[in-house]
């Protein structure tokens, strides 16, 4: 539970509110699909592309009722597993240090998963979009043009903040964090404690263990808390990206969409010291050699053919409580997406002309661009779909079986009145927190100016008690997130984002507005002029553009020093300091309240459901399975074939960004160098695939493996129609779409040089090149 400052990555919630969190399944499955329908947009297909070919599904071997789960919940599911063709021991799959899962890892915000010997990490494009910034230039830009390294030493840094996370292992402590804690009077007092108990386990885990990186992670809205290790990988570098007009095929346009030609598709490899263990990056270190790594599917994969993705999904938010669910739909999402739409506008205009701008930027447009078509699609979903209705029936059950026993009624029945309550409290606070917390330290140079105060703030606590992202164990990854500012930081992008979020606030009534603006500004003038005025006040002014003093201030600096400095975004973020203390304050008495109430509401809804179900997402080790199927956008229409290929990826062609596609890869295509790739039942090589599988943000880069545990793809998307599937699964509609393994071979084999990493993987190249 940390209480820093929410950032870019609070962007993707919808409010800092009890519906910030993950929490389990539906308390009943719904009675009817979520079926939406996209709005009318241009046809994603060239004109010139062919008409798709007559295709008859086969009747469906199963309905996936959805579910993410942890390995040991695995166990459950054996007998299902071994029905549609499941050739391992369903034990590989509970293990996180069996042959498969201990293949699987997190890059910190994406899936990804060992492939050779040797540390090969394969992943997704979209995973590798900080590392090809981090190496790009305007003369060299690796984000349009990919990368390959022809040798070991050709494999570029990612940069400071790139890691790889290794499961080791995952232990229910749930007795040690919540023992008593009903008892404890105060929600604050509360949420302290529980945040006291996760660092003594967190302090415990790590003690004397170099390379180990150790967390507690919540499950069942807390009901449920697990100590997870992992090793933590330092040197991470790239080895292979496509070009964007492969890798970025389509673009926004076809993201989120079906059919899909992407090839998103990376490599990274891990590396460590020489006495094999993780280190920062060094010309010196050596591959990592993990013990266990994927193997490459040699038999092709079918239609209703078993698949099962194995990741580290972010956040669903599979139960809500109808106030929650209206909290989402008639403030959150509409929030977000005006949000990602004035920003991505703003970028646009603020970098136009300028390449270095355009490079700085790019995280933040394909972050902002993806999000926003996310949002879109889930609001329709929950909108048109009718959840808020299907929840509020929901409830009425809930409610009927809670009053129909004296004990349970005792026991559970104001909870969901309880929740309800606490959301309308913070109600008052929501919109000028997040102005504060999200916007305003949006940008790099404000983000960072508060993490110098934060941390001059904290050091003169003892470590036990300072807050758990200001820790000693944290100092060296704040010191590598202010290095990596020397790549990512732009003065005029930066500008671009406070500006934006200065006016924001102050189209915003005065109610709601955040009183940091106001001190940004330097009084209640919120004008044009006086928004340029102040921001060329403070980036004129400021001195943490240069690395160095970014680094001496964070490592010696004090709150009595930085007080006597006459840097205004210094003296801006001390300034700020008591308002964001204020919204932390809020936002843990929220927690710690909540710390009682989401519990009792799971343990109401385990007795009506009776049956088990997976916990939401939460950036830890989840299975998920199903098979390979195409679906019905809407009752009437025809079904989309769960395959796409090669010629529609040239079909599409327009010779111009999204639909770029590389002459290289069009020679290969125009000389049929297809080798053996071509699926018989398509006559084709295939690209893509579709899949019912339950996925989500985080997601991005998983293994996907088929009934043998072998590589046969990576998720990187699902389809718009099925958005809202973060909310509630529908078996019909909801799909995930997976680059296939045989597209990757052939863009190694026959239109990159890639034939040494074919061999790597266990692959003999095909192709002659």
């Amino acid at each position: 539970m940390s209480r820093r400052l929410a950032l870019v990555a609070s962007l993707l919630a919808f409010a800092c509110s009890p519906s910030c969190g993950g929490e389990p399944a539906p308390i009943a499955p719904s009675p009817s699909p979520l079926l939406v329908t996209p709005p009318a947009t241009k046809s994603t297909v060239a004109e010139n592309a062919p008409a798709p070919p007559p295709w008859t599904p086969k009747p469906a071997r199963f309905e996936n009722p959805g579910g993410m789960w942890m390995p040991h919940q695995i166990a459950g599911h054996a007998a299902k597993l071994k029905e549609l063709g499941l050739q391992i021991d369903p034990a590989a799959l509970a293990d996180p240090t069996s042959g498969v899962l201990s293949a699987v890892v997190s890059l910190g915000g994406c899936s990804a998963s060992f492939v050779s010997p040797d540390g090969l990490i394969a992943t997704n494009h979209h995973c590798a979009t900080g590392a090809l910034q981090h190496n790009s230039t305007p003369a060299q830009n690796l984000l349009e043009q990919g990368w390959l390294a022809k040798t070991r030493a050709e494999e570029k840094n990612n940069g400071p903040q790139a890691r790889v996370f290794v499961t080791r292992s995952v232990t229910d402590v749930t007795p040690k964090v919540m023992d008593g804690i009903a008892k404890i009077e105060g929600d604050g007092q509360r949420f302290r404690t529980i945040e006291k108990r996760q660092k003594e386990l967190v302090a415990a885990c790590e003690k004397g263990r170099a390379g180990l990186r150790c967390s507690v992670a919540s499950f069942y809205e807390g009901a449920q808390h697990f100590l997870v290790e992992q090793l933590e990988i330092r040197d991470v570098r790239l080895v292979w990206a496509p070009p964007s007009g492969v890798g970025n095929y389509g673009g926004e346009i076809d993201n989120w969409r079906w059919p899909r030609h992407t090839g998103d598709v990376s490599m990274f490899r891990a590396y460590v010291g020489k006495d094999g263990q993780p280190a920062d990056f060094s010309p010196d270190n050596v591959p990592y050699h993990p013990p266990h790594f994927l193997k490459i599917a040699k038999e092709p994969l079918r239609e209703n053919d078993l698949v099962f993705v194995a990741g580290y999904p972010a956040r669903t938010s599979t139960l809500k409580t109808g106030a929650e669910v209206k909290e989402a739909i008639t403030w959150g999402y509409p929030r977000r997406q005006k949000l990602y739409e004035d920003y991505l506008a703003r970028l646009a205009e603020a970098t136009n002309g300028d390449k270095e701008a355009q490079i700085r930027s790019t995280s933040y447009v394909r972050r902002f661009g993806n999000y926003l078509t996310n949002t879109k699609g889930q609001l329709e979903g929950l909108v048109k779909g009718g959840l808020a209705q299907d929840k509020e029936r929901m409830e009425k059950e809930l409610r009927a079986f809670v009053d129909a026993d004296k004990e349970r009624k005792a026991k559970y029945g104001t909870v969901l009145d309880d929740i309800g309550k606490e959301i309308d409290k913070n109600a008052a606070h929501r919109e000028a927190d997040a102005e504060l917390r999200d916007e305003l330290h949006l940008p790099k140079l404000m983000w960072a100016a508060s993490v110098l105060v934060r941390m001059a703030e904290e050091r003169a606590k003892p470590d036990a008690d300072r807050d758990p992202d200001y820790q000693q164990r944290n100092w060296a990854r704040q010191e590598q997130a202010l290095e990596a500012l020397a790549t990512s930081y732009h003065r005029k992008v930066d500008e671009a984002l406070l500006g934006l979020a200065l006016e924001r606030g102050a189209r915003m009534p005065e109610k709601e507005r955040s009183a940091g603006v106001a001190k940004v500004l330097g009084g209640k003038d919120t004008s044009s002029d006086a928004i340029k005025k102040a921001i060329a006040r403070l980036y004129d002014g400021t001195t943490l553009a240069d690395g160095k003093t970014r680094l001496e201030l964070f490592r010696k600096g004090t709150t009595a020093d930085l007080r006597k400095s006459k840097d205004p975004m210094i003296a801006l973020a001390l300034e700020l300091r008591p308002l964001v203390k204020d919204a932390e304050d809020r936002q843990e008495r929220l927690s710690g309240r909540m710390a009682l109430l989401k519990p009792k509401y799971i343990e109401a809804m385990r007795a009506y459901r009776k049956e088990p179900f997976a916990p939401d997402a939460n950036s830890t080790l989840r299975i998920t399975y199903g098979t390979v199927r195409g679906y019905k956008p809407t009752p009437d229409a025809p079904p989309y074939r769960p395959f796409t290929t090669l010629s529609e990826v040239i079909a599409k062609d327009k010779g111009a960004p999204p639909f770029d596609v590389p002459a290289r890869l069009k020679a290969a295509q125009a000389a049929k160098k297809t080798g053996p790739y071509v699926d018989e039942t398509l006559g084709d090589v295939p690209v893509d695939f579709l899949a019912d599988l339950h996925i989500t943000g985080g997601n991005s880069g998983s293994a996907t493996l088929n009934a043998k545990g072998e590589l046969v793809g990576l998720v990187f998307d699902g389809n718009y129609e099925a958005m809202a599937s973060d909310w509630v699964f529908v078996p019909s509609l909801t799909r995930s779409i997976h680059v296939d393994v045989r597209y990757i071979e052939w863009l190694l084999d026959a239109v990159d040089p890639g034939h040494a990493l074919l061999k790597e993987m266990g692959v003999e190249p095909k192709v002659a090149q």
